[in-house]
């Protein structure tokens, strides 16, 4: 049996294709293209992986940079470009400058420090290009209430005053290249004011970084919105991968 004739391929084809109409619904009329769909991945297997390679899957993005590099190591594609997605320690930022594409969550200036010092070593050595980073900004300010820099659901970022600065670091910092801004939308909240604020950041950071226009925000349970609000990646994974199995 080849990969492309095992259950687990179909499976993934069917649940990869009800996605796609998903993107292709809350897309259309949009101007510009599509946005580009990143496969989560975290806690399943590199197989699964390979499986969306031969699906035609060109991005995918993981959380924890030991899966990712592991992962990146067995599959060894140098077409598929990885996306870091999670909270990074400044102490991961040479492993991550070997195989990552782009960094989602940039939050602090020491992190971008960190990934310019880690990629100034890796082009020397290799020449790759720069590594696409984007500045996550928490949206819990987008939550009613009294309090909203404490409000419940918070997942994590810059405040959105502290974006301009760290903007600045980052398209400053030689290998790095500013690619936009990322959030996840406050938990136990609808996303569409939070989504709302987001766009309305990138618009302001692309007054001052005009090619930093990207957009990365909506998952499994809120696309639609994300995309309405102008999104221009997307973080999908249960909906593609199933329910996630033991981790690692």
């Amino acid at each position: 049996m080849t990969l492309l004739e095992d259950p687990r391929t179909a499976q993934l084809a069917h649940r990869l294709a009800a996605v796609q109409r998903r993107i292709g619904a809350a897309a259309a009329g949009r101007p510009g293209p599509a946005p580009t769909l990143i496969v989560v991945s975290k806690f399943h297997p590199a197989a699964d992986v390979l499986r969306l390679r031969s699906l035609g899957v060109a991005d995918v993005g993981e959380n924890r940079d030991q899966e990712a590099a592991a992962k990146a190591a067995e599959v060894a594609d140098q077409a598929l470009r990885w996306h870091f997605i999670g909270q990074l320690q400044s102490n991961k930022a040479k492993s991550v400058a070997a195989y990552a594409h782009s960094v989602h969550s940039i939050d602090r200036a020491s992190l971008a420090t960190a990934l310019g010092r880690a990629m100034e070593a890796r082009q020397q050595e290799t020449g790759r290009a720069d590594l696409l980073c984007y500045i996550q900004v928490d949206l819990s300010s987008a939550v009613p209430g009294d309090a909203p820099a404490a409000a419940p659901g918070g997942r994590g970022g810059v405040a959105p005053s502290g974006i301009a600065r760290l903007a600045d670091l980052v398209a400053g910092t030689a290998g790095l290249e500013l690619a936009g801004l990322m959030a996840v939308a406050p938990l136990g909240a609808a996303p569409e004011p939070a989504f709302e604020m987001l766009a309305a950041q990138s618009a302001a950071l692309a007054l001052t970084h005009p090619g930093a226009r990207a957009i990365s925000a909506g998952m499994s349970h809120d696309l639609e919105a994300a995309i309405a609000a102008g999104a221009t990646h997307l973080r999908v994974g249960s909906d593609i991968l199933g329910p996630r199995p033991g981790v690692l």
